[in-house]
């Protein structure tokens, strides 16, 4: 236990100072704005198997391959909510197992990878799963 007369370390308090700093920045850093990373104007519709769903904080991802025209399969990753907003939205861990073949509505990514951020997912019962968070700014943006 430190003392008032014992001499403080500055070089420790200081690396202890910026490690707070930089710990805090990570989950401002790790949420983003619809805009900052899909396209609105890039609208996708997939249709695939699901590989796997990672229930994630901030966002989650469903892992989909998608069969092409000539036979070749893409790998697509498309962001969901969080797990949180799932939830309350009927999205359990076995709401979707992989396997499970679905077609997902969204917005692909700015740099035109094979990533998007999902709208809505119909899974093969025809049962249709809003898949956006709120407030986020992406197009047909829940309202509450």
């Amino acid at each position: 236990m430190m003392t008032l007369m014992e001499p403080v370390n500055i070089k420790q308090t200081t690396l202890i100072a910026f490690a707070a700093v930089i710990l805090s920045a990570l989950p401002a850093w790790a949420h983003h704005a619809f805009a900052a990373e899909f396209d609105a104007k890039k609208p996708v519709h997939l249709e695939g198997v699901v590989t796997k769903v990672e229930l994630i904080n901030p966002h989650s991802w469903i892992h989909v391959d998608v069969k092409n025209a000539n036979g070749t399969v893409t790998s697509w990753m498309v962001e969901a909510g969080s797990p949180n907003v799932l939830l309350r939205r009927g999205f359990t861990k076995t709401t979707i197992a992989p396997g499970t073949p679905v077609i997902v509505e969204g917005f692909q990514s700015k740099d035109g990878s094979m990533r998007a951020n999902g709208r809505d997912i119909t899974l093969p019962n025809g049962q249709k799963l809003f898949l956006g968070s709120s407030g986020t700014g992406a197009p047909y943006d829940e309202k509450k």
